[in-house]
């Protein structure tokens, strides 16, 4: 419960939940793709884990029929397309680019795409906003002629897993699918859809020895960033709308870019940190007004 809080408040409070999550998500994600186990091994432990969990939900509490054409599309883009562009993104760039391209390249797409479903208006600020996002992403890439071919393959995985999430998250506002149904469809069917696969053609680095890296792909993959941090983001989503949602998930840099030099060891190069910069002050520019809106009005309780 969330008492005394208006639809406007509780979207952004769901929404701040969401970008902890995962701003944890890309760390944990890099720490995955540098362990002995591969990309494939960590998307089939996120589903069976995710999966598991959500059986007995779905069968026993939000029965619906999950053959339905929009719960196998926001399947395939949101769960499969995404996860393997984005893991494999890991295991190939450090994890503060994931930390800038994933989450900062949303809005862009977000802003493309909800304004082709007419679910946005077009404002100035907006706008400048997303410009000011885009060219901090461009100043990563430019910066990029000092690094491996591989690091560049990975800028382009993210940015193609940043795509996938920005239409799902525009086709989930514009189908009205509750977070419940989000959740449940992306875990069943991209389960039914990549397990098979995996389990007759992958190439898999599972063994007990690397137990550790697995409960930590499993616990952080499947639970949190699969199903607590899917509610929170769907919730917000239809609080305050996906282009709103898309721009508040840029403030993930700050968080995670920062944590990845640390954590990682990872070089600050004049791109990122130009590119952090510019993706953190589009994203504030973004959600300015909303943001004094939020503490006004959180100010002043509704009853």
């Amino acid at each position: 419960m969330m008492p005394h809080l208006t639809a406007i408040q509780k979207g952004y409070t769901f929404g701040l939940g969401a970008a902890i999550i995962w701003s944890g998500f890309i760390l944990v994600s890099r720490l995955g793709g540098i362990s002995a186990l591969n990309y494939l091994d960590i998307i089939a432990l996120r589903y069976i884990t995710c999966a598991f969990v959500v059986l007995p939900i779905w069968w026993f509490k939000y029965r619906f029929n999950l053959l339905q054409t929009k719960y196998i599309v926001i399947a395939l883009i949101g769960g499969l397309s995404y996860a393997l562009c984005t893991f494999q993104g890991f295991q190939l760039a450090p994890a503060s680019h994931g930390a800038l391209l994933l989450p900062g390249a949303m809005p862009l797409f977000i802003f493309i795409l909800s304004g082709l479903f007419g679910q946005s208006a077009f404002s100035l600020q907006k706008f400048l906003a997303v410009f000011i996002i885009s060219l901090g992403i461009a100043a990563l890439f430019l910066g990029q002629h000092s690094i491996n071919d591989s690091t560049f393959q990975g800028d382009l995985l993210f940015l193609g897993g940043a795509f996938c999430w920005g239409l799902f998250s525009v086709l989930i506002k514009h189908w009205e699918i509750s977070p419940w149904e989000v959740t449940i469809s992306l875990a069943l069917l991209t389960s039914l859809v990549y397990l098979p696969f995996y389990i007759v053609c992958a190439d898999k680095n599972i063994s007990i020895e690397l137990w550790p890296q697995m409960l930590t792909q499993m616990f952080y993959q499947g639970i949190l960033a699969t199903i607590i941090q899917m509610l929170l983001y769907v919730r917000a989503v239809e609080l305050i709308g996906a282009a709103s949602m898309g721009s508040l998930m840029a403030f993930v840099p700050l968080i995670a870019g920062v944590a990845a030099l640390f954590v990682f060891q990872e070089a600050m190069t004049s791109g990122l940190l130009i590119g952090l910069t510019l993706v953190v002050l589009g994203s504030w520019l973004n959600h300015s007004q909303r943001i004094q809106q939020y503490f006004i009005s959180n100010a002043k309780p509704s009853n």
